[in-house]
């Protein structure tokens, strides 16, 4: 029997988020080495965390981070919001904007580890969702916007850059994408796969309806463009209203936006 002591198996489980008796097995199979002990629970945790990535993450936190060069928007996804709303989540959210803030959306791979050990102490499947870095145009400004819970944890993030436009509107703009969650700035960028679905389902919708068959096509074409009026940016009537986004910019316009919001 490895000689060990009460405090030692209180560190461990601190450490490790096991309980006390998996705590007390791998400091006996490692023969008192804390550190041994500690990557054994942490390898096993992970084991069973792979066990739970089918779960749905459909929680989480969402932070943002700026300087004068760029803005990074990150979401952390979790199983519930109890996990969301702790500190050492809510803190490893934020050091992940800042990270990839400072460096590129890929830095976040220097925090897997810290990912897998939050992992393992919440028992849940916890994962990156959206991780954006807009670098600020030279000409441009950026508006970014967090909407947060009574706790203080983001759970609607934008960050809309624009061009010619004042920061009054550009704000409004903001506060609009995070009532209104655009799926695109313009048509354009509407996958024509996504189009097409809805063509047809709007097509078998007009024969549904006993449209006669010349008017098919007119038909579903307007409600094609109804869907997309409601999905596009630019498009969208300012907070629902009859004003449009970009009759709102005027001559200004939006260079890009990204967004997150937590039951995505």
């Amino acid at each position: 029997m490895a000689e060990f002591t009460a405090k030692d198996v209180q560190k461990l489980r601190q450490a490790s988020g096991a309980g006390m008796m998996d705590a007390k097995n791998a400091l006996d199979e490692s023969s008192g080495d804390f550190d041994a002990a500690l990557q054994a629970l942490r390898e096993k945790g992970l084991a069973k965390a792979d066990s739970r990535s089918d779960r749905e993450s459909s929680n989480g936190a969402i932070a943002i981070a700026r300087n004068d060069d760029a803005v990074a928007l990150v979401e952390l996804k979790s199983e519930t919001d109890f996990s969301a709303k702790a500190e050492d989540f809510l803190e490893l959210t934020q050091e992940i904007a800042e990270l990839v803030l400072e460096g590129e959306e890929d830095s976040v791979s220097q925090k897997e580890e810290a990912i897998d050990d939050l992992r393992i102490a919440k028992k849940e499947n916890i994962q990156l969702g959206t991780i954006k870095r807009i670098a600020i145009e030279e000409g441009s400004i950026v508006d970014a916007y967090l909407h947060t819970d009574q706790e203080g944890r983001g759970i609607n993030g934008v960050v809309v850059q624009g061009r010619d436009v004042s920061p009054e509107t550009l704000h409004e703009i903001a506060l609009h994408i995070a009532f209104a969650k655009p799926s695109a700035l313009s048509r354009e960028e509407v996958p024509t796969g996504e189009i097409e679905k809805e063509r047809e389902s709007a097509l078998g919708v007009t024969k549904a309806e006993g449209k006669p068959e010349a008017a098919w096509e007119k038909i579903v074409e307007g409600r094609v463009s109804k869907w997309l009026s409601e999905r596009v940016l630019l498009e969208q009537g300012m907070f629902g209203e009859k004003e449009t986004v970009a009759q709102k910019l005027g001559n200004g316009s939006i260079v890009n936006f990204v967004q997150a919001y937590i039951g995505d």
